[in-house]
């Protein structure tokens, strides 16, 4: 059992927007350049995987170091206008934005720079600026491997109950915001948990922010005082498991699920497995096409990125029997 489900998670965990081999042009064109606006830096788990999937992108395009300008802990304000504006002015064909709240602004610079590339995750609006041929929106399918991830937390639950170390199967998760993409990685990794333990039931706590280890860690402490006796995260840092290590240490019976990256240095008991984004497969996609189209195959690219795995799979099942969400500070 522990082979099938080590050979699924290889699968499904490591796994890309598109299955790409690399750029089939390999000259490198010194005068492309890509700009990415990115919220955090390699600290933060998120922004690091974003950082990882540009440089494996610029490898497999045979792009040099001075062919790739970062921004890095980019606001979701002013701050990410102005930085868009100056990568376009240092001659970005592409330009990158990794946090929701970047939305705004990229499309704002996107209608001064008509002849730029504009690459937005994670957020919505662009397929309805139908006067933009040149501002985008993408996002992979992570609610799937949430929802993997669900059935690790539903496997070891059902353990501990049949150890008798849990009596209720009170499941706790630390949200950043009540967004879609938020809301449905939640709803996935609860589904997980319920198709190996039905009568399992969650809380959903709120920080309202993308990246606070504080607020995280506080978030989970909340969850397993009322009772949560595993505790997943849709947020970036590495507070929550932290926190969970820390109450294991202390003799409580917890466990984490971590998201972005591998939490095993922090949780080392605790850390059950961790969804990961592998934003390099996108990433080789975009700048092939950006470079050689200057993005005018982009477009149908976008209409692929639509989950719809999960609108049938929650068209049988109430995806939010049993579950409740709070906001930080309502305990």
């Amino acid at each position: 059992m522990k082979k099938l489900l080590a050979i699924v998670l290889a699968a499904v965990m490591a796994f890309g927007v598109f299955a790409f081999t690399g750029c089939s042009d390999k000259t490198g064109k010194s005068d492309f350049k890509v700009g990415a606006i990115l919220i955090g830096d390699e600290n933060e788990g998120y922004t690091y995987a974003h950082i990882q999937g540009i440089e494996a992108a610029k490898k497999a395009c045979n792009l040099s170091d001075d062919q790739i300008i970062y921004k890095y802990n980019v606001t979701e304000d002013e701050k990410c206008y102005e930085a868009a504006v100056d990568l376009a002015e240092q001659g970005c064909k592409l330009i990158i934005a990794n946090s929701f709240g970047h939305e705004d602004h990229l499309i704002r610079a996107a209608k001064e720079y008509p002849d730029v590339v504009f690459c937005h995750a994670t957020g919505q609006k662009a397929a309805k600026h139908t006067e933009l041929n040149n501002i985008f929106n993408y996002f992979d399918s992570i609610y799937e491997a949430r929802y993997v991830s669900g059935i690790v937390a539903g496997m070891k639950l059902k353990a501990l109950m049949d150890e008798g170390k849990v009596t209720d199967p009170y499941i706790g998760y630390v949200g950043a915001y009540p967004y879609a993409e938020v809301v449905s990685g939640y709803t996935a990794f609860f589904l997980g948990i319920r198709s190996i333990v039905p009568e399992a039931h969650m809380d959903v706590q709120y920080t309202k922010e993308w990246f606070d280890l504080v607020k995280e860690s506080e978030a989970a402490n909340a969850l397993m005082s009322r009772g949560c006796v595993i505790i997943g995260q849709h947020a970036d840092s590495t507070g929550a498991p932290s926190a969970v290590q820390a109450k294991y240490e202390a003799g409580e019976t917890v466990f984490s699920v971590g998201y972005n990256i591998d939490m095993l240095s922090v949780a080392p008991d605790v850390a059950l497995t961790s969804p990961q984004n592998n934003w390099g497969a996108y990433y080789t996609y975009a700048f092939e096409q950006v470079r050689a189209t200057s993005g005018a195959t982009l477009q149908k690219a976008r209409a692929g990125l639509v989950p719809r795995l999960f609108q049938q799979r929650c068209s049988d099942l109430p995806p939010r029997q049993g579950l409740r969400s709070r906001h930080s500070g309502s305990c």
